[in-house]
């Protein structure tokens, strides 16, 4: 992790940087030991933003692959007692379960977060019908409800 630092900017500013730049270039196999280092900054806020940054965009990556069984497990066992990181999987875990047309509950949907829904609703990811027809009826926001709205619209239109 290197790069330059000025005097003018603040130490966990720099270690954010350096932490995104080394998260974006990891192997595979250094992962969860990276990100486990980053965890142990004492800036704790500032170490989630960094791997709650990769987790979003490994995950998206990952979505329907066959991998993302294996590495959400271990993303898990290490964002554990991190609350914001360990819902965050948990509901990139759900979203990947509604895209593989896999079972899921209402409750889930309707009781997850604004972020979740936003996701739910305003990206490709979703085909579930279903889905969209719950968040249309009952997402948590006029924006949420209004999206998925607008994807069960354009998913009825002959292609």
């Amino acid at each position: 992790m290197t790069g330059l630092r000025t005097d003018e900017e603040p130490a966990e500013h720099w270690r954010f940087a350096c932490y995104l730049q080394a998260l974006e270039a990891v192997a595979e196999a250094d992962e969860a030991d990276l990100v486990a280092a980053i965890l142990r900054d004492q800036d704790v806020t500032m170490a989630d933003s960094a791997v709650g940054r990769h987790l979003d965009r490994r995950a998206a990556d990952l979505l329907t692959d066959p991998p993302f069984t294996a590495w959400a497990r271990t993303m898990t066992e290490l964002v554990a007692d991190r609350d914001f990181l360990a819902r965050r999987l948990r509901e990139w875990t759900l979203l990947r379960t509604i895209a593989l047309g896999k079972p899921w509950v209402a409750e889930d949907l309707t009781s997850a977060s604004d972020w979740f829904q936003r996701m739910a609703a305003t990206r490709q990811i979703v085909a579930s019908p279903e889905a969209l027809g719950l968040l249309a009826e009952r997402g948590r926001t006029r924006r949420v409800r209004n999206a998925a709205s607008r994807q069960l619209r354009h998913s009825d239109q002959p292609k």
